[in-house]
């Protein structure tokens, strides 16, 4: 088994080859070649196709979508847990503070650097780009969808 690439602010965005390179086009073309064929045949038929292909692709989008709500989810109450444990009182007391984003960001930061990167998240209001930027020792997520 090949090993994983370290993650890092430049290459932890994921790629899922099935949806990114075939299902999305293939839904993307589909709703094109709909589009096209309305304009050369006009009709009730045609335009019916056309819906459905658009009714298809959102869908598929908001299949995608809901999933990765889910999981941001999942994360947020993760990391709620993790500060929960690692920070010290005082620090304890604002974690409620933090947006959904920002406690995604979060989870890449490993234990030893997390305290001092949220006393800093939160006197900065650092941006979730920006709390990924800020992380020197990351702490990889190879599940994310």
């Amino acid at each position: 088994m090949a090993e994983k690439v370290p993650q890092n602010f430049s290459n932890h965005s994921r790629l899922d080859p099935p949806f990114h390179l075939f299902v999305l086009p293939v839904f993307a073309l589909t709703v094109i070649i709909t589009i096209v064929h309305l304009a050369m045949h006009p009709g009730l038929h045609s335009a019916w196709v056309v819906i459905f292909a658009l009714a298809a692709m959102a869908a598929v989008l908001k299949i995608r979508l809901y999933a990765l709500k889910v999981q941001d989810r999942i994360i947020r109450l993760e990391e709620r847990l993790r500060l929960a444990i690692l920070l010290d009182k005082p620090l304890r007391a604002h974690i409620n503070e933090f947006s959904e984003s920002q406690l995604v960001a979060l989870r890449f930061a490993s234990d030893a650097e997390l305290p001092a990167l949220v006393a800093r998240a939160l006197s900065e209001k650092l941006s979730n780009k920006d709390i990924k930027r800020a992380i020197s020792q990351w702490r990889p997520d190879y599940w994310r969808v």
